[in-house]
């Protein structure tokens, strides 16, 4: 997949070479790249190889209400790589990234529109969602589209969004089963697991003590985390391999008074190493229980093998064997 970064409103950039027959084109944030995403791209591509020209994807580099309202802008499901990768393996030939600020809030629809739909991308149809709307004041809908597209020379196709029997799937919906720490449902409207990306960084070095040391992830602030509790997950780390894992989110209730800062720490099953400053996925299964307080160090540590047991079944792994004297 090319990518192509769209700076400030009125940058001159040249048309991609891959855009040279025109394209199918549909617009929006993204986030999650989920199965109602999925469903839209994939009938832009359905389109774009009806006409014989490039699919497109039109996404930001931020999420528009970082923008237009920062103080209530939704925790993201995916950062730009991941997004990026995502688009990619939905067979996506083209994604141009807008870079999204308080002038492109401003920007009128129809400028948009000419800008980037027809004199970069040379749009012969635009395929949304019903209720898209985008430009100053949330002004642009699928109507406005279409007489500008009856204009300036594209079709316009307003997509009926993708249910799940109960309502239309949304990055919404999917962002409120992850806050409440339903990963296994959100997995379902996602097509695969929620994900935690990040570093891991040093902490304070008392799960080592209790003899469970865990890999310490920081994760971006903007990050949609799970509601605290105790996950069964996968961890992917630098060097590529999969691990079975256990994973603590939340406050140190049991050690400190006012719980301290939100940790996620994976404690890799049947593993020993040094993970120290590498960046690390982690793929959400389960929640397995609720964050709780234990009266001593002993009670913890019961709970801390339950808990990894139950991960261990949950995904299926079995322990390491010992490596046999010599």
């Amino acid at each position: 997949m090319e990518v192509l970064q769209l700076g400030a409103v009125d940058e001159p950039l040249d048309s991609p070479a891959v855009v040279s027959g025109g394209s199918a084109v549909t617009i929006g944030a993204f986030d999650g790249v989920h199965l109602g995403h999925r469903a839209l791209i994939s009938k832009v591509c359905d389109e774009a190889s009806r006409l014989g020209c490039a699919s497109a994807v039109v996404t930001f580099d931020r999420h528009p209400a970082a923008v237009i309202r920062p103080a209530s802008a939704p925790r993201l499901l995916t950062d730009l790589d991941q997004k990026l990768g995502l688009l990619a393996e939905a067979g996506v030939e083209l994604t141009v990234v807008v870079h999204f600020d308080e002038r492109r809030a401003a920007e009128d629809p129809e400028h948009f529109v000419r800008e980037v739909l027809v004199d970069l991308l040379r749009a012969r149809v635009v395929v949304v969602g019903e209720g898209f709307r985008f430009g100053r004041e949330r002004k642009g809908d699928v109507d406005l589209l279409g007489r500008l597209g009856s204009e300036l020379g594209f079709a316009v196709t307003g997509a009926e969004l993708l249910g799940d029997g109960s309502s239309p799937i949304s990055s919404t919906r999917v962002r409120a089963l992850v806050a409440a720490g339903e990963v296994e449902a959100a997995a379902g409207l996602l097509g695969r697991a929620h994900q935690l990306r990040g570093v891991v960084v040093h902490g304070d070095g008392r799960g080592r003590v209790l003899g469970f040391p865990t890999a310490n992830l920081e994760v971006p602030a903007e990050a949609a985390v799970p509601a605290d509790g105790v996950y069964a997950a996968w961890y992917l780390g630098a060097d590529g391999e999969r691990r079975p894992a256990c994973v603590s989110i939340g406050r140190r209730s049991t050690f400190y008074r006012d719980g301290g800062p939100q940790l996620v720490e994976a404690y890799l099953l049947d593993f020993s190493g040094d993970l120290y400053g590498q960046e690390a996925v982690l793929d959400l299964v389960a929640r397995q229980r609720g964050q709780e307080s234990f009266g001593s160090d002993e009670a913890l540590t019961a709970q801390m093998r339950a808990d990894v047991e139950e991960t261990r079944a949950r995904l299926g792994s079995r322990p390491a064997k010992a490596p046999r004297a010599s």
